[in-house]
């Protein structure tokens, strides 16, 4: 009998074609997964980026929007504090942290409404219930025990937020953002120096309050170039019937 020719493509069909077939599938296997969820919004780095948005001055977070709010917040109450200090205060030392204040937020308040201008961002115009509550027990003070609030007072607020400052310097991508953190920075440092120099600050209060993060944090601001210190000898803090100073109670509800 006479042998029959085999038939064309049965080899390609049986083999090769099914080697071909399968890397195919595989291939647009491992591709669809990369497409889809290229063009899909609300995963993923979309998430971690739901509160930045971009500006001409590069993206705006989240905490830089935060930060702005608190360096408006903490002149509404530092301003007319530090302005009471240069005339209430017993020691030339008090008085001279009372300006450093003045001056620093004088400076930072025209800054950060620039810069708030600049973003299109809405600022708050009264101090929050915390800063409201540490004003009062500034104007009830008299003599010593103001001497001794103020000092106090204000360096539990500077300590707080000299972490805050240094997160956004670190982090924001804002350049307005970057140069409001610097002059923060700047004024921050340059009033806790003034402040401790009063001679009033309770060290193990101070201690005990930071650690227990009770109290919001607060921002502060620049003040120009000037002495850190001031020359004239300080009162040594007059302990209470305790023996320590004891800062007022923090508000329950956080600054907005």
């Amino acid at each position: 009998m006479r042998p029959r020719p085999p038939l064309r493509g049965r080899g390609i069909i049986s083999g090769t074609g099914i080697i071909i077939t399968g890397l195919t599938a595989t291939l647009l296997a491992l591709i669809f997964p990369i497409w889809s969820y290229a063009d899909r919004s609300g995963t993923g780095v979309d998430v971690l980026n739901a509160q930045t948005v971009a500006t001409n001055y590069g993206p705006l977070s989240g905490l830089d929007r935060e930060f702005i709010t608190k360096v408006r917040l903490a002149g509404l109450w530092e301003l007319p504090a530090g302005q009471e200090a240069e005339q209430k205060g017993t020691t030339q030392a008090v008085r001279t942290a009372g300006q450093h204040l003045v001056q620093g937020h004088t400076f930072l308040d025209q800054r950060v409404r620039d810069v708030a201008a600049k973003l299109g961002l809405a600022l708050p115009n009264e101090p929050n219930a915390q800063q409201q509550q540490w004003l009062a027990t500034l104007n009830a003070a008299q003599g010593v025990d103001y001497d001794r609030d103020f000092a106090n007072i204000l360096r539990l607020a500077h300590g707080k937020v000299f972490s805050v400052v240094a997160q956004v310097r670190a982090t924001t991508r804002n350049s307005l953002v970057r140069a409001l953190a610097d002059d923060a920075n700047t004024t921050v440092l340059d009033h806790i120096k003034v402040l401790e120099a009063t001679g009033y600050v309770d060290w193990d209060a101070l201690a005990r309050d930071m650690a227990s993060a009770s109290t919001p944090p607060l921002t502060n601001s620049p003040a120009p170039p000037g002495p850190t210190a001031d020359p004239t000898p300080v009162v040594p803090v007059t302990p209470s019937a305790s023996g320590t100073y004891t800062l007022p109670p923090a508000a329950s509800s956080p600054p907005p």
